[in-house]
């Protein structure tokens, strides 16, 4: 609806919680502070503040969070990509930045929880409430409900970001709402929207904020992958806890020793990897800015590193290496670098010019005899550049549904009916980085989901077609680049694969702390 509707519909929550009006002179105490509707019908209770001390503006993390919403929500922007763009123009300092990183993620992790509470506090549905004014109730019931902000100070905030950043009426429906949800404690919240649901799947996928699609989808993955159902809720909560910021030092390139000054950590899972508790802005981070260092998961990391310490099994030179899709160019950072250093060359492909400037961005560090950028569609190679490479990388589009965690706004944005045009996508660009390989290559299959369809399928897929196919043990070469007894990733024995010696590697984030990262290694006899 429109602002004008927005402000008569708050001067209509007001109205029913006591507005002006007959009996309207006692709606003050004698310090000035509002009369609310007591709990319940029950005795009248004056607000917690003087209407002199609250706020009047959108503070700095509040309002860069809610900048971050708004671009999330209006230009399909990534959070990860956005947030330290706004923190670094709101100049926030490091606790508003992890302030700010919290709320912002928070408030896109909880939406469809959030928005089945909210629902319950609006009496018209929730679609017909203006965007910003939606996003500013996400942003006020994740404070009352998730974080330890005094529920009067989100209130008093939340309400002050409303009327500086949207309009004065909406303040007072956004105060109105919130009052509302402060009511109830976040369990008996989620006990009142779980009331209807129809089964465990759509009470998960209510109070885990997942759509039940990918609940049911990752439910399968973990059983297709030598799991168990039952730890269903375990990678779901897992998918909505914060991750820490994980980061790696370019072999020969970055000054690990700067990154521990500056509080980083190493990784217990992968060498190279750092952790790091700087929400927000990693940029400030020593070698960040100058490429050295870059921002990635461990789970990229080690799938990177394992393509390029596995034996090529019939031997042979090991000069040519080809990212297939790199964009946006950190598993190609990682494996320029390593190529550099051992005397190879990396060709990094992608199809989308702008994508491709990023890979060049994010190669700026490396030797620039070591790389060259490629546009163009990755399923050419196959006709342009046959048996050519001696180690591919194919990170493929897709789904994205491990990496839920790190990129919240994307389980609000994906379809099951993506999934078939990306398989097809998937098998295509494998045949054509199999018949760009040379005989005794090695090719890493990649895909940051879990999906069944977008992970073993497509391996059997491949072995069906290229009776050259072999699939490697890929479970040992993982464990040969990660720190002894630390990865236990999930190894399928393979029958339905027809290999007695191949495996696949998925990673969990609730179990190795990672993306779910899928890796399968095949070579070419």
């Amino acid at each position: 609806m429109s602002g004008n509707d927005e402000r008569r519909g708050g001067g209509q929550n007001k109205a029913k919680r006591g507005g002006r009006g007959q009996g309207g002179s006692d709606r003050r105490d004698e310090q000035g502070r509002q009369r609310h509707r007591g709990q319940g019908g029950g005795e009248r209770q004056f607000g917690a503040m003087a209407p002199g001390t609250r706020s009047r503006t959108a503070d700095p993390a509040r309002a860069t969070a809610f900048e971050v919403l708004r671009a999330v929500e209006e230009n399909d922007a990534y959070a990860n990509l956005a947030l330290p763009a706004a923190i670094r123009r709101h100049q926030l300092d490091r606790r508003d930045a992890g302030f700010a990183t919290e709320l912002t993620y928070g408030a896109l992790r909880e939406r469809g929880r959030l928005d089945a509470i909210l629902s319950r506090c609006i009496d018209r549905p929730l679609a017909r409430v203006d965007a910003p004014v939606v996003d500013a109730l996400r942003l006020g019931a994740y404070q009352l409900l998730q974080m330890r902000v005094p529920a009067h100070a989100a209130l008093d905030a939340t309400v002050a970001l409303t009327r500086d950043l949207i309009g004065a009426g909406a303040g007072g429906f956004v105060n109105a709402v919130l009052r509302r949800v402060s009511e109830r404690t976040p369990q008996e919240w989620d006990a009142l929207v779980v009331e209807g649901a129809a089964d465990e799947m759509e009470a998960l996928s209510i109070l885990t904020s997942h759509p039940a699609w990918i609940v049911r989808a990752l439910k399968q993955s973990l059983v297709v992958h030598g799991r168990s159902a039952e730890d269903l809720p375990g990678l779901l909560a897992a998918d909505n806890a914060a991750p820490t910021v994980n980061l790696v030092s370019l072999p020969g390139l970055g000054d690990p020793d700067a990154l521990a000054e500056a509080g980083a950590e190493p990784s217990d899972l992968v060498p190279g990897a750092w952790l790091s508790g700087l929400g927000g802005d990693p940029g400030r981070l020593p070698g960040v800015a100058e490429g050295t260092v870059r921002v990635q998961d461990a789970g990229s990391q080690l799938v990177a590193r394992a393509l390029a310490a596995a034996e090529l099994p019939q031997g042979g030179p090991d000069a040519a290496w080809l990212d297939l899709c790199a964009g946006p160019g950190g598993k190609a950072a990682l494996l320029a670098a390593i190529a550099a250093d051992r005397g190879a060359h990396l060709e990094a492909n992608e199809v989308a010019p702008h994508r491709a400037q990023l890979v060049t961005q994010g190669l700026k560090a490396v030797p620039q005899d070591a790389w060259h950028i490629e546009v163009g569609d990755g399923r050419r190679y196959a006709q342009e550049a046959p048996a050519r490479f001696d180690r591919i990388m194919l990170d493929a589009p897709c789904s994205g549904l491990g990496a839920l965690r790190r990129r919240p706004e994307a389980r609000w944005r994906k379809q099951p009916s993506d999934i078939p045009a990306l398989t097809k996508l998937q098998g295509e660009l494998l045949l054509s980085a199999f018949d760009a390989l040379r005989p005794g290559g090695v090719l890493a299959y990649v895909t940051c989901t879990p999906h069944a369809a977008e992970t073993l399928a497509v391996v059997e897929d491949l072995l069906h077609r290229r009776p050259q196919a072999r699939l490697m043990d890929t479970g040992s070469v993982v464990d040969s680049v990660a720190w002894p007894d630390t990865v236990g990733a999930t190894r399928p024995a393979d029958a339905m694969i027809g290999s007695s010696t191949g495996s696949t590697v998925q990673l969990f984030p609730d179990a190795q702390g990672t993306d779910a990262m899928f890796m399968a290694l095949f070579t070419r006899v």
